[in-house]
């Protein structure tokens, strides 16, 4: 139903994702539609994404490309990327930038044919692709595909995430599996909601891992819960990335009507366990090694894809995956521990 790759910082090399990639690519004979924010495929990992791209569009398959360019907006967290749009429209394909205002083209997914998905976290670089924690997901269904066509074509056809993620959300059943695609800013606020409501309703257990947790209805819920554990003793952890949630709480300390977030933020590290990535501070040249791997699980539904737990990824062109499935739900929850395992307790700043 579906295939997962867990990706994990020095866990594996740059080019056998990249041929991970190249081997979705390849048996494309009508189209490829690819939504990407960070493109950089000018090193020898690459070559099999290049070669891939060479054999389909010379059998005459139709390849576009939308993605990302920033406009001078103040810097965000998580960081923008460092993308050279001179060298994305280098590339043998039909290109159209998206701004990246008021808010960001967060996708990472491919559509094949218009019957074959490849979505999650993980951006078309090196170090997404070895030195951050991340998935790659590929879904054969024709419906899910058609989803994130039309996704595709809001962008290509109005060039503006304000515009996009009007998509229906309802569920698709794919071999007996409940699956949800969400897709914001269309439906940010929405999926957001969404989280939290299947985050109240866990009764064993709740697994989380995402660069920042700031999402007011996310954060909200576990803070309910942290309240009620005595009545209602859900097992909840997660991870994050230090470095980054550090630079929220810097950005939170001049807005007191966040105040409560932070608050909400400190008494779920207290009381549970949540480990934290030193990943390196953001400079255009250093080591991207993120924590970036955007997973929530609740009991047997899991939620991941592109979207960060934070408003601002309600307001980004992002998608997310709902699926009921107790057996992934085992396995994503164990990935979630395993990294946790990795990173020391999270200790947030003063």
């Amino acid at each position: 139903m579906i295939d997962i790759t867990e990706l994990r910082d020095g866990g594996q090399d740059a080019e056998s994702i990249a041929a991970k990639i190249a081997s979705f690519l390849s048996p494309a004979t009508r189209s490829l539609e690819l939504a990407l924010y960070d493109v950089h495929l000018e090193s020898e990992h690459a070559a099999p994404i290049h070669a891939a791209l060479a054999e389909v569009l010379a059998r005459g398959v139709r390849v576009r490309l939308v993605y990302n360019v920033e406009f001078g907006k103040p810097i965000a967290v998580p960081r923008p990327p460092v993308l050279r749009p001179e060298l994305v429209e280098a590339l043998p394909v039909e290109t159209r930038s998206i701004p990246g205002v008021p808010d960001l083209m967060h996708h990472k997914y491919v559509v094949r044919d218009g019957e074959a998905v490849l979505t999650g976290s993980t951006n078309w670089t090196d170090e997404s692709w070895s030195r951050e924690e991340n998935l790659i997901a590929i879904i054969d269904s024709k419906e899910l595909a058609l989803r994130y066509q039309q996704n595709f074509e809001e962008l290509w056809q109005k060039r503006d995430v304000e515009r996009s993620g009007h998509v229906d959300s309802a569920p698709i059943d794919i071999e007996g599996h409940r699956v949800r695609p969400w897709f914001a800013p269309g439906h940010g606020e929405a999926v957001a909601h969404r989280i939290a409501r299947r985050l109240g309703q866990a009764k064993r257990r709740i697994r989380i891992a995402s660069p920042v947790l700031t999402s007011g209805p996310i954060l909200g819920t576990l803070a309910e819960l942290i309240g009620d554990h005595e009545r209602s003793p859900v097992d909840i952890a997660g991870v994050l990335d230090s470095t980054q949630i550090a630079e929220v709480l810097h950005q939170w300390r001049d807005r007191p009507q966040v105040s409560w977030k932070e608050s909400a933020l400190r008494s779920l590290v207290a009381h549970t366990p949540w480990s934290g990535k030193q990943s390196t501070p953001w400079t255009p040249n250093s080591v991207h090694d993120y924590m970036h791997a955007k997973i929530v699980v609740a009991d047997d539904a899991v939620f991941f894809g592109s979207f960060n737990l934070s408003r601002s990824g309600e307001r980004n062109a992002e998608n997310t995956l709902e699926i009921e499935d107790a057996e992934l739900a085992e396995r994503l929850a164990a990935f979630v521990d395993e990294i946790r395992g990795r990173y020391p307790r999270l200790e947030l700043p003063e």
